[in-house]
């Protein structure tokens, strides 16, 4: 989704003269309740309200913000902060100053391009052009702001769904930090932690909340690590959209025994199996071909599962015929899906709920 899917083609009226506290919230990566308590304690709010009552951030406003959230995120305590941010001495209250409201004029971008240190980008985060969302929950994470972390993914997630919050959202800001990791020594480290266990914490939520609908009757869809491979947020991601869509899984996690994996196979019959690899290293192609050579049932009526290889460690052709490879979360779901629809022909079973 592009950033101008985001503004309405008309605003109401009161929308011309700034921007709601909620937004602004999501695009800093700060909590609304964070804003308010800066309002009522440091005077750091809108110039104007509407009616009274509603907050409205003109774009100078947001610069104050901008502002103390890098004071902030760097160590300055709150009163301090909000002292040099009112009084414009940081990059961002020069660069942005207030500039009056004009009914009926389009709502300025709340965060300006800028070099990559520069308020708004992200605390020193490279992450170049991506939704601003996740710039905010960047800072979130450089923070280690976990209720924020919290709040915004779970806003994002009932706002525009798992597919593209996993694809626009965390993977790009995981990336972000994970860069940032490699180039900064053992700095960082704390941050992609806490970041993880929050996305982690996010799409269980999403398993947990999803509708529960009646005993599925395809066979289940194993999600599971090659052996080495500790990385299982996207394996995470693809259970918790299997259980929106209703499909039965069973999720086995990081590095994944070979044995423990053909036994798993053998004693669920599963009408797919999902093997992640983040890197070439782990990439286990012989463990690939003999999960996919694996049969189950009573002679004469013996089956197969189909073999998903996911995740970037898998580059270049599959190792077996008959082996899929999606693109994405999207596309693995898509797949599964028909996968399990099939399955459940063939068993005489109803189609699985939309």
């Amino acid at each position: 989704m592009d950033e101008s899917a985001e503004q309405p083609a008309e605003q109401p009226a009161g929308a011309a003269h700034g921007v709601t506290t909620g937004a602004v919230a999501r695009r800093l990566g700060v909590a609304p309740t964070t804003l308010r308590s800066w309002d009522r304690r440091y005077g750091i709010g809108p110039a104007a309200r509407e009616d009274g009552r509603h907050r409205r951030w003109t774009p100078g406003d947001i610069a104050v913000l901008q502002e103390m959230c890098r004071l902030t995120s760097s160590g300055v305590p709150p009163a301090e902060a909000a002292r040099a941010a009112r009084a414009g001495s940081g990059p961002a209250a020069a660069a942005a100053p207030a500039a009056p409201a004009v009914p009926g004029a389009p709502v300025a971008p709340l965060v300006p391009a800028a070099p990559a240190r520069q308020p708004g980008s992200g605390n020193g985060l490279p992450f170049g052009h991506v939704r601003q969302e996740c710039r905010g929950l960047g800072r979130a994470a450089v923070r280690l702001d976990s209720p924020t972390m919290d709040e915004m993914l779970g806003s994002l997630i009932s706002e525009y769904g798992l597919v593209t919050t996993w694809e626009e959202v965390m993977v790009p800001t995981l990336h972000a930090v994970g860069r940032k990791w490699e180039t900064s020594g053992d700095q960082y480290v704390e941050v992609e932690h806490l970041l993880s266990w929050h996305v982690s914490t996010a799409l269980r939520r999403v398993s947990i909340a999803a509708p529960a609908g009646p005993r599925a009757a395809a066979p289940p869809i194993l999600l599971a690590c090659v052996p080495g491979e500790q990385h299982t947020l996207p394996l995470e991601a693809l259970a918790a959209g299997l259980a929106e869509l209703g499909l039965p899984a069973r999720m086995f996690g990081a590095a994944v025994p070979p044995e423990a994996l053909d036994q798993a196979v053998r004693r669920t019959g599963p009408s797919a199996v999902v093997l992640w690899a983040q890197a070439r290293s782990t990439a286990h192609h012989a463990l690939a071909r003999h999960i996919a050579d694996t049969a189950w049932g009573v002679k004469g009526a013996r089956a197969r599962s189909t073999v998903l290889l996911a995740g970037p460690g898998w580059a270049g052709p599959p190792p077996a015929p008959g082996m899929l490879r999606p693109g994405g979360l999207r596309e693995a779901l898509a797949l599964l899906r028909g996968l399990c629809e099939t399955a459940a022909a063939a068993a005489g079973a109803p189609p699985q709920r939309p």
